[in-house]
């Protein structure tokens, strides 16, 4: 079966990331890409969410995010980041048409977030992770 491995916002399959620069409305706010929609949920306190969208490039609110600390981040978050994820990506296929299209060109290639540092949402570095944002997507595609 083929493979697309992305990780990066640029090149081919760079729509596949996060940090690609496509708008999206999520829960009444609009957003630089879905990386931003998706941090904004993570912490505690308004304030540092607003913090961390005004960053001026999508990874630096990434990395800021991935930053915080245990007293900054909301108690539940390890239990609904995945259905955010998954609410997240579906806005951002649904609101910018011509990413739906080319998400569904995938055909039935196994889709890959071939990232070295995260285990949970790409392969990390051992090349054994959950690659879970790679799995929403081919579930969302398969919906669509």
């Amino acid at each position: 079966m083929a493979e697309i491995r992305f990780y990066r916002s640029s090149g081919e399959y760079g729509f596949l990331s996060n940090l690609f620069k496509a708008p999206v409305e999520f829960e009444g706010r609009k957003f630089r890409s879905s990386e931003e929609a998706y941090q904004f949920g993570k912490p505690k306190d308004f304030a540092v969410a607003e913090w961390l969208v005004s960053a001026p490039k999508q990874h630096l609110c990434a990395e800021a995010a991935h930053s915080l600390l245990g007293f900054d981040i909301r108690e539940d978050w390890n239990s609904i980041k995945v259905d955010r994820m998954r609410r997240v990506i579906e806005a951002k296929f649904a609101q910018n048409l011509e990413l739906k299209e080319r998400l569904l060109k995938t055909g039935d290639a196994v889709l890959i977030e071939d990232s070295k540092t995260d285990a949970f949402w790409g392969l990390g570095k051992k090349g054994n992770g959950k690659n879970t944002l790679g799995i929403l997507l081919m579930e969302l595609r398969s919906k669509l």
